[in-house]
């Protein structure tokens, strides 16, 4: 067992699987609805990036390549200065939801290289400019952009051009759980000198200006080198320094001054060592203060062209004389090492180099993505922040209704600026990906999204902040099982964490409930939910109401409920194997499921015209009319598939007895019966729809002028380039058509796109469900891979292509280069020094495979790590 392993076994056996210190300081905090106190719920202007410099925030902390302890009570990050900047580079600059031609975007070039699930050791990279940072080009020229046009990049703004910046790496390594080594390593990468000024920062998250009782903790000078940070919850900690150029206090508090002409509550607010650095500011008395609550020493540099210069510093619980009596490196080098040999047990061992470098990354990120989150509904809408006036519309607007939401905790986030919120969906891919390292601290994140100060009390799950009420697909069920699974291939033998199943299936069973009484209103098992996490699918925004006689019914609301009453089924019986008590709830999942079944394919969802599964407009005065557009609604019916083995089935006598009976029952009767066959005397299949639908659906998968890209499964058939679709409602035409890259639709603020691009957690899903069918089917089913080629596989063998196609995204062609890079930025990422450096983005163009969306959102995404993983076993050596 290696170190790292040792740490995790440790760790599982804590309430909380989780240490104590981490990367779990977010990289966004402004513009965010739990700083937001507006009246119209504007978070991007209500707390702008413009303010974040000088503005205390009221729920949490950000900065780049930070840390903090699980509690964020004290937070340490990098500011860095190249000269010309007006502001400091303390936090990443993005762009807001209104200025842009695509919606929300960070605009910075930023990389996880490195963590294990302990935070032993972590290396994040930044790329800084020397030239001034395009904060003003980048917005200027995005809002002069149509939605027709691509986002302008900074690498498009020319200030990266000549290798004029500088790579900033930052790296952490523990020697104990409250004793963190820091290593801050930069390299001038232009053929020029160039100054550049480092603010290593330890500050307090201001809780005494907004909770009543709270002592203000304090920072003051132990001795040269030596600050003390005294906290009455954490205790003391120092954080030991070299010699600094210069070194300042000041208060993480407010300039109210600067921001809203009213006088100071401080005589130095927090971005007080900002303007004593670039502008001089009080630089003497500032230069006086002996403590506060945020400090930093000051270090300006002079590199020479390729120079690289080492920083080292110590954070710690522990008063000492010498932190680096035993030298400054010497940590560094064994958490690496430990890395090494962690991802070496844990990884397949027969990888291509490029291939592990992607999985390491993947995994860097969702670690470092973990993040501290707070926040307390009641107190927000009870509560200002000091600078807004009270008002009555938090009372009953955004979110008023999730009062019971009393969120502290470190999660999982999608991305740390993009999304510094975590999401119900999101967070049931990521746990799949991370379980592969850290299975227990998977679970403990798929079990806490159900505790009772997440799930509200009617049994509803939240979605995410910017409305906790919208609904994403219910994949929770289908999470815990995939993690199970996982663990218990890990053992290698003995049963599976049947306790685990037991606590999630509990709280899903109130989850389900929630569904069948709140989303099914006609009582005929078609669901509806909005737009169900594919917020740019449809004609229209599913979210809308619709005129008072029309309903929308919808073939994913109805799939995804199927998919997940047979993974609740699924569930039941593998807990009864062990407890014959639950045999009775997996009959009656299987019961929900028949019947979901039978709407699906009876009423009306199925278009045999097309032989595909559309969302149907049902209106009282006429025929329900198909929303006929080939998309991922009308894939999803794959998902829900169940291969059930005999001889498990001899040990559960009575759901066998009952379930025969219901069949013989419905059949008898002339009602419906879900696709189930058999094979041999092994197997039985249950599925959503008969194998004759889908294989018609296989085709349409498989075609490359419909679904099937070179990097993958699109949101959306290609037919519609040429085809689009139209539909009137109430008097307005929708129309809907192919977009391979970034939405030309200003839904949900055009920066969500499901019009054809490729979404990893969609194609794994898809993999997934084919590849159990293709378990069950062997060679009895073939189809044509690529359609119309005569080319036949079976199932597991089309699993296997498009899992290859998957992963081409990512790993380097022919050419040395990575399809997610796009070709426009080949020149940088052709670089030795960049040409490792994976992103792994929201999404990716349908036709070219670039990378789009978030371009950090290693929640889903890092599930190609898993496919990578899972894909090893099935190739020749010379493909690996």
């Amino acid at each position: 067992m290696t170190a790292e392993q040792q740490r995790l076994l440790s760790n599982a056996k804590t309430e909380v699987p989780l240490e104590k210190w981490g990367p779990y300081l977010a990289e966004r905090q402004w513009g965010t609805v739990r700083e937001d106190y507006s009246e119209n719920g504007d978070a991007w202007n209500y707390f702008p990036f413009s303010h974040a410099d000088s503005r205390a925030y009221r729920w949490g902390e950000d900065g780049i390549a930070g840390i903090s302890d699980m509690f964020q009570n004290l937070c340490f990050a990098i500011g860095l200065w190249n000269g010309v900047d007006g502001i400091l580079k303390e936090r990443l600059f993005g762009l807001g939801n209104y200025d842009g031609n695509h919606g929300e975007d960070v605009k910075e070039l930023y990389y996880y290289l490195d963590n294990i699930p302990s935070h032993y050791f972590m290396r994040y990279l930044y790329k800084y400019p020397q030239a001034a940072f395009p904060y003003d080009q980048l917005l200027e020229e995005n809002k002069k952009r149509t939605a027709l046009d691509e986002e302008y990049e900074i690498l498009d703004t020319g200030v990266f051009n000549d290798n004029n910046y500088f790579d900033v790496d930052i790296c952490y390594a523990k020697y104990d759980k409250t004793d963190i080594g820091i290593r801050i390593t930069v390299k001038n990468r232009s053929k020029n000198t160039a100054p550049l000024t480092i603010l290593p920062t330890l500050w307090f998250y201001n809780r005494w200006q907004s909770e009543p009782g709270s002592i203000k903790p304090s920072m003051s000078m132990e001795k040269t080198g030596v600050v003390k940070a005294t906290h009455e919850r954490l205790g003391d900690y120092y954080l030991y320094y070299p010699a600094a150029d210069e070194q300042y206090f000041t208060e993480n508090e407010t300039n109210f001054e600067k921001l809203f002409g009213k006088p100071n509550q401080t005589a130095f607010t927090k971005d007080a060592i900002q303007e004593a650095v670039i502008h001089g500011t009080d630089k003497a008395e500032l230069a006086a203060q002996i403590s506060g609550t945020k400090f930093s020493p000051v270090y300006h540099w002079t590199l020479a062209p390729a120079e690289e210069r080492v920083l080292f510093l110590r954070l710690s619980s522990k008063a000492m004389e010498d932190p680096f009596e035993q030298g400054a490196s010497y940590i560094f080098k064994l958490r690496e090492q430990e890395a090494d040999a962690f991802y070496q047990a844990v990884l397949p061992k027969d990888l291509s180099k490029d291939a592990i470098n992607i999985q390491r990354q993947a995994f860097a990120g969702l670690l470092w993505n973990k993040q501290y989150y707070h926040y307390d509904i009641e107190k927000w809408i009870q509560f200002g922040d000091g600078i807004a006036h009270n008002n009555e519309v938090r009372a009953h607007g955004r979110n008023w209704d999730w009062q019971h939401i009393k969120n502290q905790d470190i999660i999982l986030m999608p991305d740390k600026w993009e999304y510094p919120w975590y999401a119900a969906w999101d967070l049931a891919f990521q746990c799949i990906a991370l379980a592969r390292i850290d299975v227990v601290f998977a679970k403990h994140q798929l079990s806490l999204i159900m505790r009772e100060w997440y799930m509200k009390p009617d049994g509803q799950l939240p979605a995410y902040e910017w409305s906790f009420s919208d609904v994403n697909p219910p994949l929770q069920a289908w999470s815990a099982l995939e993690i199970y699974q996982i663990e218990k291939k890990q053992k290698g033998s003995g049963p599976g964490d049947i306790n685990f199943l037991k606590k999630v299936f509990h709280k899903l069973l109130i989850n389900f409930t929630w569904w069948i009484n709140r989303k099914d209103p006609n009582g005929k098992n078609i669901f509806e939910g909005g737009f169900l996490g594919l917020d740019n699918i449809g004609a229209f925004n599913r979210n809308m109401p619709l005129h008072s006689e029309m309903k929308l019914e919808q073939a994913d609301g109805t799939s995804w409920m199927g998919m997940y009453a047979l993974n609740m089924m699924d569930i039941a019986l593998e807990i009864s194997l062990y407890d014959p008590s639950f045999e009775d709830t997996a009959t009656k999942f299987f019961e929900h499921f028949v019947l979901i079944a039978e709407s699906l394919n009876e009423l009306g969802l199925w278009n045999e015209e097309d032989r595909f599964y559309y969302d149907v407009l049902a209106s009282k005065s006429g025929d329900p009319l198909h929303l006929r557009i080939q998309s991922i609604v009308g894939l999803t019916t794959l998902f829900a598939a169940s291969v059930i083995r005999k001889p498990a089935l001899k040990n559960l006598k009575d759901f066998t007895k009952r379930i025969s009976w219901f069949e013989t029952y419905r059949k008898e009767n002339g009602k419906f019966w879900p696709n189930e066959e058999k094979q041999g005397s092994d197997k039985i299949l249950i599925s959503l729809i008969p194998k004759e639908r889908l294989v018609f659906l296989l085709e349409r998968i498989l075609s490359e002028t419909e679904f099937l890209s070179e990097g993958g499964i699109r949101g959306l058939s290609k037919y519609h380039k040429d085809h689009p679709y139209e539909v009137t409602v109430n008097g307005v035409v929708y129309r809907i058509q192919y977009d391979p890259g970034d939405a030309t639709s200003d839904f949900f603020g055009g920066n969500s796109n499901w019009r054809g691009p490729i979404w990893i957690p969609i194609n794994y899903l898809l993999i997934r469900s084919i590849l159990q069918y293709g378990r069950f089917y062997q060679d009895s089913l073939k189809v044509e891979y690529p359609t119309g080629s005569g080319h036949q596989l079976n199932l597991l063998e089309v699993a296997t292509e498009l899992t290859k196609r998957v992963i081409s995204l990512f790993v380097r062609d022919e050419n040395g280069r990575r399809k997610l890079n796009g070709s426009q930025y080949d020149w940088f990422y052709d670089r030795p020094e960049n040409n490792d450096l994976v992103l792994f983005y929201e999404y990716f163009n349908g036709d070219t495979g670039r990378g789009l969306g978030a371009s950090h959102q290693t929640g889903w995404t890092a599930l190609v790590a898993e496919l990578i993983s899972e894909i090893h076993k099935k190739l020749p050596a010379e493909e690996k």
